[in-house]
């Protein structure tokens, strides 16, 4: 069914070629503006856990007269107490002129040469970016005797747009010359390389545009992006290379450009739309998490993915009805691109082997694998949003300045919230260890809870901060509740980590299902999703060998010393979502032969042959994506580039050229069984694979 719709776009798409390209070009376009300003509304914030402590207390905060948590702090710095003085006057009239701003008393350090003003804004997390953004254009100083610097959480989101951008822009310019050189190698011929290149360019540009509108109507987080283009870019060239490569090969056959194109989306564009539905189904494995930030990283992602394949269904479609057989021009002469589809000398020989000895093959690599997802044990995450800006960046240096004058505490104290006991909790907690100082008791206006703040002797994101929590926490006994920043991060921790099994089983049964549909099989469905849990682990060890126990730390990288919070859900819902474009393809290559002559071992034999290269071209385009990215991306970036470029490397190889195959092998007939009123399939050997 869906084979027979395809072959009819292709038709129709040939046949209306000038129009289907004119409208893209038409949306690339009216799109450009938008794509270059995907950051403009952005948010930091969305990271809240319904339910949680911390959004509780930060929800009871409003009760309490008086107390407002400042979203910003203005650090003024000087070479004396009469030039600060004379900048804070100078201040003054800008913070006062939006009446949305409440400044507070100044509080003067290090001998009146240093102040800090805390200041009020009662709006949202995305518009407080916006004036953070403002306050910064306007105040940020940087004079021979005093400098001023504007503070506090929506500062560091302010500040990460700006650095995003040129995150993004070096991640694209190092990503598309390494894809451009991949793909001469792989197909042997500029004009087939650069097809799947201008799809990978459009799909990020209109999913860029996309984002700008989202981000209008709902709250994205500021990781979208780079997170969209990095998949975008990998995910559209994938798409592309397995339609291109097949188009050539119904070529070189002897089809006519016409039935090469209706056999090309016929067989591989059916396996990118059933990819891309696996993809999009394993990146909505993230809304199993009630956390809006990685929900927004799940839309960016599925709406890149959904374009990518659009545009490979009709945009390269109508590109190649164009060139025809000049899509072979300019030829590249590579020794290794001589065997076309045939896969050459090297793949057949590698098959036969695998077919010969399929088990030393298959307990080789799974033992591998498993050695290498061992560390996964031992995993530790943490968050740090500070640690995302660049050391040299304006608001993380100016932080760490006024942390070194102040204290690392000095914005971010633990709310303690309790319904009677106050003066006696107080005293308490201002006798617990790291505990620097309380403030009096303050009532609510209902009068049913009484607020303690504590200021701590340690940095809000750190380990040393959260002990001195859980001894705040015994301090202020059963029934209080407690906030703040180190609150709120342990929250969110829980919330993703804790919620990984919900994203597994969610992902396992929807992968299974599609799956199933494809390959008319319930085998193969459930040998895929098993084997893709091995590339999660193997990919989740070197995230705890590299960042965690720091291993690479000889290269001069200084590993952080455990991974970041966000990263194992996402490599997870990517990682399955991505392993499955290769299953899906050498499967469908499998099946394909299965279904023309019906021996399972001469099927398997041949779908590797057919399919290798083209799995370990497409592989590296995504390794090269990643590996960018990771080299421009911010911390929380450069983890997640690194998980996936390990899986995927590691599933395009190991994987899909050893263990799927040898499994398969060992299996025989079972690999298509399919029981009862579900197995009214076409038999094998009767007709070419629809």
């Amino acid at each position: 069914m869906v084979a027979t719709l395809l072959a009819r776009l292709a038709d129709a798409v040939s046949r209306r070629r000038g129009a289907v390209v004119a409208v893209w070009i038409a949306l690339l376009a009216g799109g450009a503006w938008f794509a270059l300003h995907q950051t403009d509304h952005l948010s930091g914030g969305g990271w809240e856990v319904h339910g949680s402590e911390s959004l509780q207390v930060s929800q009871l905060l409003d009760r309490f007269p008086g107390v407002t948590p400042p979203a910003f702090t203005l650090l003024v710095t000087g070479s004396s107490s009469e030039a600060v003085r004379r900048r804070l006057a100078e201040v003054a009239p800008v913070v006062h002129a939006d009446p949305a701003l409440g400044a507070g008393a100044p509080v003067y350090l290090d001998a009146g040469r240093a102040a800090l003003v805390p200041v009020a804004y009662p709006k949202g997390t995305s518009a407080a970016i916006d004036e953070a953004t403002r306050l910064r254009r306007e105040l940020v100083q940087t004079g021979p005797r005093v400098q001023t610097r504007v503070l506090g959480e929506a500062a560091i989101w302010s500040n990460f747009q700006q650095v995003a951008k040129h995150q993004l822009a070096r991640g694209e310019e190092l990503g598309f010359p390494l894809i451009l050189v991949i793909l001469v190698a792989a197909f042997g011929t500029v004009v087939a390389a650069v097809a799947p290149v201008a799809l990978g360019f459009a799909s990020v540009l209109l999913s860029g545009a996309a984002i700008y509108w989202l981000s209008r109507a709902m709250e994205l987080s500021v990781y979208v992006t780079n997170m969209a283009s990095m998949i975008g870019i990998g995910v559209a060239v994938d798409y592309s290379l397995f339609i291109v490569n097949r188009y050539r090969g119904e070529l070189a056959e002897g089809a006519e450009p016409d039935e090469a194109l209706r056999r090309a989306l016929a067989t591989s564009g059916r396996a990118v739309v059933f990819s891309g539905a696996t993809v999009a189904i394993s990146l909505a494995g993230l809304f199993a998490i009630d956390v809006n930030g990685i929900r927004s990283l799940a839309v960016g992602a599925i709406v890149v993915v959904c374009i990518s394949v659009l545009a490979a269904t009709t945009l390269l479609p109508a590109l190649l009805s164009r060139l025809g057989r000049n899509v072979d021009r300019l030829r590249v002469p590579l020794p290794w691109t001589a065997g076309g589809e045939a896969g050459g000398t090297f793949w057949t020989g590698w098959a036969s082997r695998v077919m010969r000895r399929p088990w030393p093959f298959l307990l080789v690599a799974t033992a591998a694998m498993l050695v290498l997802a061992s560390p996964l044990l031992s995993m530790t995450t943490f968050n740090r949003g500070l640690n995302e800006l660049p050391a040299s960046s304006e608001v993380r240096a100016a932080t760490e300045r006024a942390m070194a004058i102040a204290g690392p505490g000095f914005a971010a104290p633990v709310h303690v919230v309790v319904r009677h006991g106050a003066p006696a909790v107080a005293r308490r907690v201002a006798a617990v260890p790291g505990v620097v100082s309380v403030t009096k008791p303050v009532r609510s206006s209902d009068g049913k809870y009484w607020l303690v703040d504590a200021r701590i002797a340690a940095q809000a994101e750190s380990t040393p901060a959260r002990r001195i929590v859980d001894r705040i926490r015994a301090a202020a006994g059963p029934g209080a509740l407690l906030g703040g920043s180190t609150v709120f991060d342990e929250n969110v921790e829980r919330a993703l980590v804790g919620g990984l099994w919900k994203i597994l089983v969610f992902i396992l049964g929807a992968s299974f299902l599609v799956l199933m549909v494809l390959l008319r099989s319930l085998v193969l469905p459930l040998k895929a999703v098993l084997v893709n849990l091995l590339s999660v682990g193997a990919a989740y060890g070197v995230l705890v060998a590299v960042f965690q126990w720091g291993w690479a730390d000889w290269t001069g990288y200084r590993s952080p010393g455990y991974v970041d919070t966000v990263v194992p859900a996402l490599v997870l819902a990517v990682t399955f979502g991505l392993s499955m474009d290769y299953e899906v393809f050498l499967l469908t290559r499998i099946r394909e032969r299965w279904l023309e002559h019906g021996d399972n071992e001469r099927a398997v034999s041949e779908g590797l042959v057919r399919s290798a290269r083209t799995i370990t071209s497409a592989a590296a385009v995504m390794v090269a994506v990643f590996a960018a990215f990771s080299v421009a991306g911010s911390p929380a970036l450069k983890e997640l580039g690194v998980g996936l470029g390990t899986a995927i490397l590691l599933d395009a190889t190991v994987v899909r050229l050893v263990v799927v195959p040898a499994a398969m092998r060992l299996l025989g007939e079972w690999n298509w069984w399919l029981p009862g009123a579900l197995s009214a399939r076409r038999s094998p050997g009767r007709a070419r694979a629809a």
